[in-house]
């Protein structure tokens, strides 16, 4: 029965996975959602064999049935990491003795995932954190949390917090160090993450944003001067806090 579940709940990943692909690709080309999916090189409609997550990426092995181009190693990969972070969300708010789960808990952090999956691709292949994106998804993050009863002081605490951070620093820079987005990014991060939460969040992303940056110096991949994609960061360190924030902050007294 919970192996069913189980596998169920990572199919379900594996197609808002597969959906979350599509609309990062239209958010960029400006597509309708509404349009038939095609090939991005041919433009070649796609049916439904094309379509079928994780599965047609290797059965088609990894080209376009028609014009043979090499498909993007992105597609399975935000389809299979979907499904395994919304096994993970799942296990963490199921009941194993009564079979039950919080359904608001449940939504909100899948949705928060899908968020954080968009932002980390988007900023990645394309250098932006989308406004239509994070604005959004703060008032979805704020009603959720406020309808589970977390205080509106702790949530207004965080946003302060997770945007007044980057705030901070775009004013002292004029721009020139981060961007308006990752301002709205520390704001969403706070407002689905809360209080002391978001601190473990920010921490994680300027650790392993240092460690990257150190690397890809070192390896003359990028200059002193060179600009990342620090939303990529951001969303890691708040899928970090996200799964063990709590757990960090018990090992620092929190």
């Amino acid at each position: 029965m919970l192996q069913l579940i189980f596998i169920s709940v990572f199919i379900f990943g594996l197609i808002i996975g597969s959906f979350l692909n599509a609309l990062i690709w239209r958010m960029h080309t400006k597509k309708s959602m509404l349009e038939r999916s095609c090939c991005p090189k041919c433009k070649h409609v796609l049916g439904i064999k094309d379509l079928i997550p994780l599965i047609s990426f290797f059965w088609r092995k990894g080209r376009c049935h028609y014009c043979q181009e090499k498909i993007s190693w992105q597609y399975p990969l935000v389809e299979f990491f979907t499904g395994i972070f919304f096994c993970f969300i799942f296990l963490r708010n199921f009941e194993i003795n009564s079979l039950s789960f919080n359904s608001i808990i449940l939504f909100r952090d899948l949705f928060f995932i899908s968020v954080l999956e968009i932002i980390f691709v988007y900023d990645l292949k394309y250098g932006y954190i989308l406004d239509r994106v994070t604005l959004p998804a703060i008032t979805v993050g704020l009603i959720l949390n406020l309808i589970f009863g977390i205080q509106w002081q702790n949530l207004i605490l965080a946003i302060a917090v997770g945007g007044g951070f980057f705030l901070v620093q775009f004013l002292i820079s004029k721009g020139k160090w981060i961007g308006g987005g990752d301002i709205r990014m520390g704001a969403l991060m706070g407002v689905f993450l809360g209080w002391p939460q978001i601190l473990v969040a920010l921490f994680f992303s300027y650790i392993l944003g240092a460690i990257i940056g150190v690397m890809l110096i070192f390896l003359k991949k990028k200059e002193m001067k060179s600009e990342i994609a620090f939303g990529t960061f951001l969303a890691i360190g708040a899928l970090i806090s996200l799964f063990f924030g709590e757990q960090i902050l018990l090992i620092y007294g929190f």
